[in-house]
């Protein structure tokens, strides 16, 4: 059961949030609908049913290409890659606390070969391409093309998701710090808070949001050059 959840959780940290900056550990907003996607709520409509879905949708080719060559300039197409390891260096440390260390090599290579196999990172890629193509037209990418070719594109692919990261760990550490105050102004009406809190002069650590990739997070997707 804990290798399972062990799974589960890795699955879950590098899951819908790879394609944007990671946000795990910040608590988030209800996503708000967007057009062209189908609202959650309206799924049990029989038009909802038969909405089609980004991929049975054709892409003009020029674009298809374009959509990729951007996704390679801005490091968007290692997604799969990073998702990759990531998930494998998960199952590898939950699978050998539960069958041992002997026997986790010869588990893994197995799991590799048939996890392979069976999702290829650049199946990756091709799902984001026609997400890519309902959001932006062909001016939009040629524009975002060239921004993210030109030396500041390529400093903002390099630098942001540092900057994303720590921006992420300074914003734990302030609300952390604002709910910790807010829970212990709460024991007087509630003592058995005071089991859970830590003392007084211990804010707790500060949760680092988790990389989906190790020794790389998955870069952000663009969406617009700055201005």
């Amino acid at each position: 059961m804990r290798l399972f959840f062990a799974i589960f959780a890795a699955l879950c940290l590098a899951g819908p949030t790879l394609a944007q900056a990671p946000t795990t550990g910040v608590p988030q907003k209800p996503p708000q609908h967007q057009p062209g996607v189908t609202d959650p709520s309206h799924t049990s409509t029989p038009e909802a049913k038969s909405t089609p879905s980004h991929s049975a949708d054709k892409i003009d080719p020029e674009k298809d290409a374009a959509i990729r060559h951007l996704m390679d300039i801005t490091e968007t197409s290692k997604l799969g890659d990073n998702i990759a390891t990531y998930l494998k260096g998960q199952v590898h440390d939950g699978v050998g606390r539960a069958i041992g260390p002997d026997k986790v090599d010869a588990f893994m290579g197995t799991f590799n070969r048939k996890f392979s196999a069976t999702s290829p990172t650049t199946a990756v890629t091709d799902a984001m391409v026609p997400i890519y193509a309902k959001a932006f037209s062909m001016e939009d990418i040629q524009g975002l093309i060239q921004f993210y070719e030109s030396p500041l594109g390529q400093r903002v692919v390099k630098a942001l998701p540092e900057v994303v990261q720590q921006s992420q760990m300074a914003g734990v550490q302030i609300e952390q710090a604002s709910a910790l105050k807010v829970l212990r102004e709460m024991t007087d009406e509630y003592p058995e808070l005071k089991q859970v809190l830590p003392p007084e002069n211990d804010q707790g650590a500060p949760q680092a949001a988790p990389a989906p990739a190790p020794g790389q997070a998955p870069k952000p997707t663009p969406t617009a050059p700055p201005k």
